[in-house]
Parts: structure tokens; sequence; C-alpha cells
């Protein structure tokens, strides 16, 4: 049997070995010419959003996100949108991302750092004239947390030649003197979502005024799924219990997820199972799997084994049990399989889980049966998991 990882240097791009119908890898590739097409020494254009770097903290690269071509305009900024897409097409489209930046300090209050944050106010793209100090290079990065994008330049200029349309409430939670949690929950209440959420948020521009600073955006995504998710679930675990074991579903992208639904107080415990040949597992000889558990008083570290995934993955649930006014016991499941090629950021966990709350659940009356169901559904056997588990393993032995 061919090692997964060695499934792309055999198949180079023609024979499907991975499953999919056209290659993540030469869907790149294939797209570079276009993209050079474009590329000039100025930009003008709508900016869709602002991207804020991490390294060299607190002096960070910062500036506009630009779309290459006008295709998918409205939504490639919007990650929401983008559920069910093809690997092919979530590629292509965030390839011809422009990404413009400028080293400014985190703390900066500069002119420049006025016009991001009007960018990242802003409803819709607004229309900007950048102009480089040497013409953008292709330089494609990949990242857990953050969606790919394309080209990449120092920015020399930047003007903003149309008034961004700013909706009064947000300018409004923006102007307040208010906690940035507090800021970005009260935008979550008033309908917009994580993404626009975190823009905002790494923009600088939420907080108290003395303590405003920029947020590298990777950081500024799971703060904000983190901040959610703290308010929601302090209104969750005022509610009752499910009476019953409750198991949902979702697949995307060659990643699967199963959630088991238990009568209990809230409790979260997460797994992911990466098959050896993903983009971060090409070394492994066997799944490995990573366990993260959250007991109802909350947590009071970081979960580094599984990063933002573990967060985006908490959100979807805490959602959907303060939807339907319950709280549980809930275990995550996430198998990655080996045609996850091209990591495409956190989304793709947030999008997936919240694609399993919006179908019907699978219902049951033991925990032994939505076990088996979620065993028919894996690749690994559910004992595997099992034996890991500190909330299966706590006190129903017997259900075994």
């Amino acid at each position: 049997m061919v090692s997964p990882a060695r499934l792309c240097l055999i198949c180079k791009g023609s024979r499907r070995l991975c499953g999919w119908r056209v290659c993540p890898l030469y869907s790149r590739m294939k797209i570079i010419p276009k993209i050079k097409e474009n590329l000039r020494k100025e930009f003008f254009g709508p900016s869709t959003s602002v991207f804020v770097g991490h390294n060299f903290y607190p002096n960070v690269y910062v500036g506009p996100l630009a779309p290459l071509t006008s295709e998918n305009l409205e939504t490639i900024d919007s990650p929401q949108e983008w559920f069910g897409k093809p690997y092919s097409h979530i590629i292509e489209m965030c390839s011809f991302v422009l990404r413009s930046k400028r080293k400014e300090n985190v703390n900066s209050r500069s002119r420049f750092i006025e016009q991001t944050q009007e960018l990242a106010l802003a409803q819709k793209p607004t229309d900007v004239e950048l102009t480089f100090k040497k013409k953008p290079i292709i330089d494609f990065e990949y990242s857990d947390i953050t969606q790919p994008m394309g080209p990449s330049a120092p920015l020399e200029g930047l003007r903003i030649t149309e008034n961004p349309k700013i909706p009064r409430r947000i300018e409004r939670i923006a102007n307040d003197d208010l906690k940035a949690e507090e800021a970005g929950f009260l935008l979550y209440r008033h309908g917009e979502d994580v993404y626009r959420i975190s823009t905002i948020l790494s923009s600088g521009v939420l907080g108290f005024e003395e303590n405003r600073k920029l947020v590298p955006t990777r950081w500024s995504i799971t703060a904000t799924d983190d901040i959610i998710f703290r308010k929601l679930v302090n209104e969750v675990k005022q509610f009752g219990q499910i009476n019953e074991y409750l198991v949902f579903s979702s697949e995307y992208l060659d990643n699967h997820f199963s959630f088991l639904l238990t009568p209990g107080n809230w409790e979260f415990e997460n797994f992911e199972a990466w098959s050896p040949g993903t983009t971060w597992s090409f070394n492994l000889k066997r799944t490995e799997i990573l366990e993260e558990y959250e007991p109802f008083r909350g947590r009071t570290t970081y979960a580094n084994l599984q990063a933002g995934g573990y967060y985006a993955s908490r959100l979807a649930v805490i959602e959907y049990l303060h939807r339907v006014r319950k709280q549980a016991r809930v275990i995550g499941f996430r198998e990655i399989h080996e045609g996850y090629t091209i990591p495409l950021g956190v989304w793709v966990v947030r999008e997936t889980a919240r694609n399993a709350f919006r179908s019907k659940p699978a219902r049951f009356s033991t925990l032994k049966e939505a076990l088996t169901h979620i065993d028919s559904k894996l690749r690994l056997s559910i004992t595997e998991f099992v034996k890991r588990s500190r909330i299966l393993r706590q006190k129903r032995l017997g259900d075994f």
C-alpha cells in the first residue's frame, strides 16, 4: 500500500490518488502566471479587509488586503460563505488577495493606522490607491489559523479614494469607552459574525482608549472565538440539561466532524486525529490523536495541542446550545485525512462544525448506541477515543 505521504510525489497532480477531482497544489501553481499579469507597483481598487502580522511583535507588518480580481468580491472576506466550495476554488480565490504591508508599532496612532481602522470598520469594500516600494512578489504562506493569501509588497503610500461606509451601530460601539471583549460581544449581539469582529479587533479600534493597540490577525481570530464563547457559556450554564444522546456530523475538505452531546452539566472535550500525509503530519507513521478538555468551571490555560481549532470548534458547540437553550457534556471528534494537503485556516473547523449543528441530530437513548453510531463514521475505532476520554471515563463505565 502506498504511504499517503508519497501520494503527491507519485500522482503529480494527474491521477487523483488523494481523491480530489482537482489537485489543490496544481491549482495554485497554474494560476501563478495569471496573478503575475496583475502585479504592478501601483494598485487601484477595493480593499476588503486589513491584515496584521505577528512576526517582530510589537513592531508588526500591517496593511490593507485587496483582491486582484473583481470575482467573488462580496464573499472574498467572508469565510462563512465559503463552506461547500471546492478546494481549488478556495485556493484560487485566496491566492488573488494582495497583501500590502508597512511596519508599525502596535501602539501607533499614525494617520496610516487610522486609515486601516476605517477600512476595517467599513461595511463594504472601499476603493483605495496603493503605491508599493517595489513590485509585489508571490510568496504563498500557509497557516493553521489564517486563510492563505497571495502576493505581498512593502507599502509606500495609501490613499482612500471614497468615504468608507461605516454602519452607525458599529461606529458607536467602536467609539464607546468599553473593554475590548465587551465591545466585541456587542458587535456579535448586533449580528456581526466572528470574521468581521476579529478584523475590527485586530485593527486596534476596540477597548479603552488608552489601551487600544493592534492585535495580530492570527491572535484576534482565536481571541474573538474565546470572547464570544465566554459570554455565551455563562448563559448556557443556567439552562436545563438535555435528556438524550445526540450526535451531529459534518464533512468538508477531507475533514470529518462528529459531536456527541450527553446529559449533564457543561463540559467540553475535543479530539483531533491527524492521518499521516496531511500538511502537518507527513512524518507520521500512524494517526496521531490530540485531546483537549474543559471542565464546568472553565479552563485556565491555552489549548496548546489544538490551538485555534479548539476554540473554533468550541464556539460552534456553544452557539448551538445557546440557540436551543440547553446545556450538555460535549465531545468533539475530528478526523483530518490525508487529502487536506493545503491548510486553509481555522475557518474550516468553525464552519464545518457550524454546519454539523445546522443538520438534524441522530438521537439515541443510550450512550452505547450513540458511540456505535459515531464509530460507523470514523476511520479509527471509537475505542481509541474512549480510552483517552475524560468525560466518557468519568462515571459511566457501565454504559460500555
